[in-house]
């Protein structure tokens, strides 16, 4: 069996346990948070520094799976993404060992004595939300899994996590919880008893979020969705470096990133010689084998693996965007179509000439 199909299985397992899981979740969810509520500021301190030991000590490990999982390159996971978990996680336990940010969470929660005219005495206590739902992409795994968990943990909350749907390898030990279905989402969205939620992920989810919030007891939110961020070529721009960087904006990570440059605007005197370089740039993206460093980009012709686009349904609608592209009169420079014949990677696809008002853009 391959890696694919194991994970195929695993998800297909986990919508079989659903009923009973969102059962137990239900009954069980609010009476699950005593432990890390009673902790001192220091208990948790150190789970959390123990948690920063652990990934860095299996730092290797941990960027594999995060490859296998996204057909990320290697290097990227090792050298960017675990050694940033492993700061978040110490930034929110309160490591003394990070000097340059004093101002860290789980041994520096206090409150404040404020000045009050007459026989009055005014005092502000930080406590612990409560229970705190969270939602998190396939992107950046266990980065998301960083964001999200640390700073809930460091001050004492008791957390529900719902992973992506997409079978995901650095989840699998909570994604049994989840069971990959929208209905646990939905349960603790709407639930009397959870206090918060934190959701990363597409603006049309999130309208759904923010009115089951709403209409149980009103929870805050917070939200972090996707936009189109534009570069700029400005005239007197090294058009070498610019387009480097545009390339990078774009490209890093497959392109899965909520901050990906997906447009740029170019001044008229340099676009025909920054189009050509984009062009050529995009045409050389070295994409192969996510564990040879001179790749930029996996590649499922090496690896059995759910890649690049992750979701098959994503990975059909992009054609469309690049068909809509083709048909408003762009120009396509370069890519355009699938690259290979397993997992779902389109080649590297670079539009000239580009209405503003098409969904293309």
């Amino acid at each position: 069996m391959s890696l694919m199909e194991f994970l195929a299985s695993r998800q297909r397992c986990g919508k079989l346990l659903e009923k009973g899981v969102r059962k137990n979740s239900e009954e069980e969810l609010l009476d699950e948070g005593d432990d890390i509520l009673n902790m001192s500021s220091q208990e948790r301190s150190k789970i959390l520094l123990r948690i920063a030991d652990l990934i860095e000590k299996h730092n290797d490990e941990s960027a594999t799976l995060e490859t296998w999982d996204s057909g990320k390159p290697y290097v990227q996971a090792t050298s960017i993404e675990l050694p940033m978990i492993v700061r978040l996680r110490r930034y929110y336990a309160g490591s003394k060992v990070l000097r340059l940010v004093p101002a860290s969470w789980a041994d520096k929660i206090h409150g404040l004595t404020v000045p009050a005219d007459g026989p009055y005495h005014v005092q502000t206590l930080h406590e612990p939300t409560g229970v705190v739902g969270h939602i998190i992409l396939w992107n950046f795994p266990l980065l998301m899994f960083a964001w999200k968990i640390g700073p809930a943990l460091a001050c004492g909350d008791t957390v529900v996590l719902k992973t992506a749907a997409d079978p995901v390898i650095c989840s699998l030990c909570i994604e049994a919880i989840a069971g990959g279905s929208i209905k646990l989402v939905l349960f603790f969205c709407s639930h009397m008893g959870v206090d918060k939620l934190a959701f990363t992920g597409s603006a049309d989810t999130a309208k759904t979020i923010l009115s089951l919030a709403a209409s149980s007891n009103l929870k805050p939110v917070t939200l972090e969705l996707g936009g189109k961020s534009p570069f700029i070529f400005c005239e007197d721009a090294d058009v070498d470096q610019t387009v480097g960087l545009a390339h990078f904006a774009l490209f890093f990570n497959q392109g899965q990133c909520c901050c990906a440059g997906s447009r740029t605007y170019i001044h008229e005197s340099i676009y025909d010689e920054s189009v050509e370089k984009s062009k050529a740039r995009a045409s050389n993206h070295k994409v192969g084998d996510p564990f040879k460093l001179r790749n930029e980009q996996g590649n499922t012709n090496h690896i059995r693996l759910i890649a690049h686009r992750i979701d098959s349904e994503q990975f059909e609608n992009v054609p469309k965007y690049i068909s809509s592209g083709i048909e408003s009169g762009a120009t396509l420079e370069t890519g355009g179509h699938r690259l290979g014949t397993q997992g779902y990677y389109i080649k590297p696809t670079v539009f000239s000439n580009v209405n503003v008002d098409k969904a293309s853009l």
